[in-house]
């Protein structure tokens, strides 16, 4: 027998989002505007799901332990789904911070791409064990609708 709490059902995907504002990176968490839908699919009727768009050519990625991946931009509008391991994202300009842990909430969007921020993050990945991601570009680099649920994430320590 289980303690677990049932958990309801969420209405719309959350996620982190490495964005920008007047030329400078920020990292938010923003609420997308598609709603979960149940699935009528044989194999998984009745589960949950969030259409996240067309994807461009996606790839996945084998990070070392310990690697440092600079300052740089977005090379394209992506969601990066962070499947094990840790990655820490800056923005220098803001001091924002936010620790990614690879697994269910491994999910973010980055969209600080050259021609809306003008240095960019950060990324570092900490942990002695390769981190492991799928990079999976936005078709058309559009940003999804959304609501912006915090513009100042990653400013305390409720950000990991």
């Amino acid at each position: 027998m289980s303690n677990a709490t049932p958990q309801s059902k969420p209405d719309r995907l959350t996620v982190t989002a490495i964005s920008a504002k007047d030329g400078v990176s920020t990292i938010e968490r923003w609420q997308l505007a598609s709603p979960f839908k149940t699935s009528s699919q044989a194999g998984v009727s009745g589960v949950s799901f969030a259409q996240l768009g067309q994807a461009g050519n996606t790839s996945y990625a084998v990070i070392p332990p310990h690697f440092e991946g600079g300052l740089h931009n977005a090379p394209a509008v992506q969601y990066v789904a962070f499947l094990a391991g840790e990655a820490i994202v800056t923005t220098p300009e803001t001091g924002q911070s936010v620790t990614i842990k690879g697994g269910r909430d491994g999910l973010i969007l980055v969209a600080d791409t050259a021609d809306v921020s003008s240095k960019g993050h950060d990324t570092r990945y900490p942990n002695g064990e390769e981190t492991v991601a799928l990079q999976i570009p936005i078709a058309g680099g559009k940003i999804p609708e959304h609501i912006v649920l915090d513009e100042e994430f990653g400013m305390n320590d409720d950000s990991s």
